[in-house]
């Protein structure tokens, strides 16, 4: 039975290892949890140190981590030894470990394919409220308004959706609107014809893509993805598009974009900033045109419940089989990876 140590406080495992989670701990390991190896002044402290990573780490096959863990030091694999699995129970695995670490043949699964399809649902909620005008018509009710043609909303079945980046929350956002059969537009340079063909939609230029009436945001964070959408492109986003960002703030000229929301011309879902958190002003809090978010596009109670299952299944698999499993990170995209 492999050797498990779970790197995460008490408080992050209750939040991310839900029932399938600790089925497949307790039949497929052995396991040691973070509080087994912490002192009591440790416990108190309510965060996990770097010296009790260490400790957990010693002669275990697999590290279990998530958010609060710190920094994956090369150091643990000195000589040769540390885990030979890291299974992250949250997204990107860049600020958790360096790319080196994945030279050494450890094996590293994340569960941002599962935070993906919750991305998913806010993108696709957030197309549907604004197009149908929800938060002016809400707002309207509210102050003694009741039905006015100028706030007659939009349908998104049929309409064309343009897609910035193939990432795994536009594959999730795709199969989600594959119902309302819309023509799904997607830039992305990676993006190969036959792959686009498997995933129904095709790809175009950035700005064709742009002059779609829903457009949502899907890039990581990398240097040749900020700005990517800048002020000139964003003039050319057709009047009363909706426009999603749960990607990266630094990717949109956003003093451009809520100009335009301002303005009435765009109608724009935020839930990511730059910088964050914001800090806007009166017009901007008051604007009917923006839904604001905290940066919870993934963030969900059953999403997080099923992160540790979710990357543990690709573990067993990996394991057991020989199958790497869809939570595996491949080192030859770490390039482009979020």
């Amino acid at each position: 039975m492999s050797k498990l140590a779970v790197a995460m406080t008490p408080e992050r495992a209750a939040d991310v290892c839900g029932p399938d989670a600790r089925r497949l701990i307790e039949e497929h390991f052995d396991v040691t949890w973070a509080e087994q190896e912490m002192s009591a002044r440790e416990r108190a402290a309510g965060e996990l140190t770097w010296d009790v990573v260490a400790r957990l780490a010693a002669g275990r096959d697999v590290l279990l981590t998530s958010w609060g863990t710190p920094h994956l030091d090369s150091s643990l694999w000195a000589d040769g030894g540390g885990p030979r699995v890291v299974a992250h129970a949250a997204g990107t695995v860049k600020k958790l470990l360096d790319r080196e670490v994945l030279d050494r043949g450890v094996t590293v699964f994340s569960a941002a394919g599962r935070i993906a399809w919750s991305v998913g649902e806010y993108c696709l909620a957030s197309m549907l409220t604004l197009a149908r005008r929800l938060p002016r018509l809400d707002a309207a009710l509210r102050t003694g308004g009741w039905k006015a043609p100028a706030l007659r909303g939009h349908e998104l079945a049929g309409a064309r959706v343009g897609l910035l980046g193939a990432s795994s929350t536009a594959r999730a956002l795709i199969t989600l609107l594959k119902p309302f059969r819309c023509d799904v537009v997607v830039y992305d340079p990676y993006l190969g014809a036959e792959r686009a063909a498997a995933l129904g939609v095709r790809t175009a230029p950035l700005a064709e893509v742009l002059r779609s009436p829903f457009v949502s945001l899907h890039v990581p964070n990398l240097p040749e993805t900020e700005g990517l959408v800048d002020r000139g492109l964003i003039e050319s986003i057709p009047d009363g598009a909706v426009v999603v960002n749960s990607a990266r703030g630094p990717a949109v000229d956003q003093a451009a974009l809520l100009e335009h929301a301002l303005a009435g011309r765009l109608l724009a879902a935020l839930d990511v900033y730059d910088p964050e958190p914001p800090r806007f002003g009166a017009d901007v809090l008051g604007c009917p045109n923006l839904l604001l978010t905290p940066h919870i596009a993934g963030d969900t109670a059953e999403g997080h419940l099923a992160l540790a299952g979710y990357v543990l299944g690709s573990v067993v698999g990996w394991l057991d089989t020989g199958e790497l499993g869809p939570g595996h990170v491949d080192p030859g995209a770490w390039p482009t990876a979020a």
